[in-house]
């Protein structure tokens, strides 16, 4: 019952703010938009932002380490021996032996020296009080999908934490994964002999790696908090052996339920897309999330389930791309004067999720676990509320940009401001996204949300309990449950986020259709294909290379052609006419003018 009432966390993946670096776009007292002028000397003033984002990550460690690294639950996932040996059993499947995950877009981050996994891979042992007593599961950490990476120039590598990771393909994993099990049990269904292959399989696979290396799970990893040594890792290996039957047919039936979940969601809403979503898309998602089809398949399974399951899956593709998830000060939602509603916020791209911890919590709990760690998530509240932006990591025309700057504050400023919660629904673009939440979702969504952390809800943090659910900006929230999530009819469009740091969110609009700001202010020129999520730059256009690039040395193999008319809800059509809101007639369309796209675009890259 508890999955069923939780239904609508999972469509609202995407917990986005932002940030304005050098040039906030702010309202005036008299309502106009201004701007703060660029920096005259770029080098020095791109030296120092990066150094303002690393101090700011160090003064906040432990918050930076709980949303980068750690688990989503001490007690459910998949356990760490049987993921590493995945390639063990189906290397054909699995990427390279210095990191097997590089064939779904997760990648070792060269920061995080002898980490015994590729970043985005969170393990139970690094939050356990006493780590050598329980078997060790992983998840996704929220830096799966926002800790990004660009490749300069000179070839060198700059990390993006709390951007997008555009190479990470969750659909491949979880593909990836099922097709693992189903070469091991073959045509066999009898289950009691499923489980027999399949435990043969992971142990005789336990057997080669301990033959491999003493370390070859843990690699003797160590930091300020724990030492995964080499007794560590030979009691991980004892717990799983003692439990290996019920580990490995638990991870069995959940790796198939997420997979037939997944399949049910396209049958229903990618009708003759179905094989190409399959295969995934790197840097994107579908918003409805592991946790809705598993309450899917709970519901079918049952006779009066089948009469209203399908009601539990949105009735509109949900896909869209990761979002950046910096500066969620300038996204914050507000008190009206009664104290009674939430006004001129945001969070994703529709604003549904006003309130930034249970915008955290549908991240986290779109993965679906049982058993969830509310830390996550209240960490994450205190890292992203400042989290700087990443600086555009090129060179940039300064005095081009201040002609831009005065052109956006003319043209864009207006709507692309902190604190600007209006939902746009006439700009043209694909409305699917938006449409995810039904009544049902919805009311399933708040309930489901406020059973995992009510007002009285208490985590620790930095060694105090804390309520993290009691209360907004100063207010209690206790009686106001209906306001974890926005009514129906005020999200039916996207918001103007702020735009700080918009270089590291190409490619554009909330489907990614548009691979660079030229192409979204220059409509006409926008190509139907492109290539998507290589690592180098366009520092031209503003955007990752959408071209065929072949002189990328980086998985490159995480590329592909992205085509806009392949499904609908991929179209690349919207914001690409003028507007007129109040009155005041603002340009969208710069293909009449591109010196005035390309001056924007060179303001753009300081923000």
């Amino acid at each position: 019952m508890k999955k069923i009432l939780l239904i609508a966390m999972f469509l609202l993946v995407g917990i986005t703010i932002y940030k304005a670096i050098p040039t906030k776009q702010l309202a005036s007292p008299t309502g106009k938009p201004f701007v703060i002028p660029v920096t005259q000397n770029w080098s020095e003033f791109q030296q120092q932002k990066i150094q303002q984002k690393e101090s700011y990550i160090a003064d906040n460690q432990e918050a930076f380490d709980w949303f980068a690294d750690y688990a989503f639950s001490q007690t459910d996932g998949t356990p760490f021996i049987i993921l590493k040996l995945l390639p063990i059993i189906a290397p054909e499947l699995w990427g390279s032996e210095e990191n097997f995950l590089d064939v779904v877009g997760l990648f070792k981050d060269t920061r995080q020296e002898n980490y015994p996994i590729a970043r985005g891979i969170g393990i139970s042992g690094l939050a356990r009080i006493e780590p050598m007593g329980k078997i060790d599961y992983t998840s996704f950490t929220c830096g799966a999908c926002h800790i990004g990476r660009v490749i300069d120039q000179n070839n060198k590598i700059h990390y993006i934490d709390g951007g997008v990771n555009t190479e990470f393909n969750i659909v491949a994993y979880r593909v990836k994964t099922y097709q693992t099990l189903q070469k091991i049990i073959g045509d066999e269904s009898d289950p009691i002999k499923q489980q027999q292959l399949l435990e043969n399989a992971f142990l005789t696979a336990l057997e080669k790696a301990i033959s491999v290396s003493d370390s070859y799970f843990y690699n003797e990893y160590k930091n300020d908090v724990v030492n995964f040594d080499l007794a560590y890792e030979k009691n991980q290996i004892k717990l799983f052996i003692e439990k290996s039957g019920s580990l490995i047919g638990d991870f069995y039936k959940t790796t198939t339920q997420d997979y037939t979940g997944y399949a049910a969601l396209l049958d229903k809403n990618y009708k003759g897309f179905q094989t190409r979503s399959l295969e995934g898309f790197p840097g994107m998602a579908d918003a409805t999330g592991i946790f809705t089809v598993n309450s899917y398949n709970d519901a079918h399974s049952t006779f009066f389930g089948k009469l209203f399951s399908k009601h539990i899956l949105p009735s509109s593709p949900g896909i869209t791309d990761f979002m950046t998830v910096w500066r969620q000060d300038e996204r914050k939602a507000h008190w009206d004067n009664s104290h009674q509603t939430l006004i001129n916020g945001g969070g994703q791209y529709n604003g549904n999720i006003p309130i930034p911890m249970y915008r955290n919590m549908a991240a986290q709990l779109t993965i679906g676990l049982d058993d969830n760690d509310l830390r996550v998530s209240a960490f994450s509240v205190e890292l992203l509320d400042k989290l700087p932006a990443s600086v555009y990591p090129f060179d940039v025309n300064v005095e081009l940009a201040k002609k831009g700057e005065a052109l956006f504050a003319d043209n864009c400023a207006q709507c692309h401001q902190p604190f600007n919660g209006k939902v746009y629904s006439n700009l043209g673009v694909n409305l699917d996204r938006s449409y995810v939440v039904n009544t049902l979702i919805r009311k399933g969504g708040i309930s489901g949300f406020f059973k995992e952390c009510s007002t009285q809800t208490k985590v620790e943090l930095y060694g105090e309990q804390v309520k993290p659910c009691a209360q907004f900006g100063g207010v209690s929230l206790e009686g106001k449950e209906d306001l974890i999530m926005s009514p129906n009819n005020q999200h039916h469009g996207y918001n103007a986020r702020p735009l700080s740091g918009i270089w590291a969110q190409a490619p554009y609009l909330h489907n990614g259709s548009v691979p660079t700001i030229y192409h979204l202010l220059v409509p006409n020129e926008r190509p139907t294909t492109f290539i998507k999520s290589q690592l180098t730059y366009d520092q031209t256009y503003l955007g990752y290379q959408w071209v065929q690039d072949n002189h990328q040395t980086v998985s490159a193999e995480h590329s592909y052609v992205f085509d806009t008319k392949s499904f609908e809800t991929f179209s690349n059509k919207g914001h690409d006419q003028d507007v007129n809101e109040n009155g005041i007639e603002y340009k969208l369309n710069w293909s009449d003018d591109k010196p005035g796209a390309m001056a924007i675009i060179e303001y753009l890259k300081t923000l």
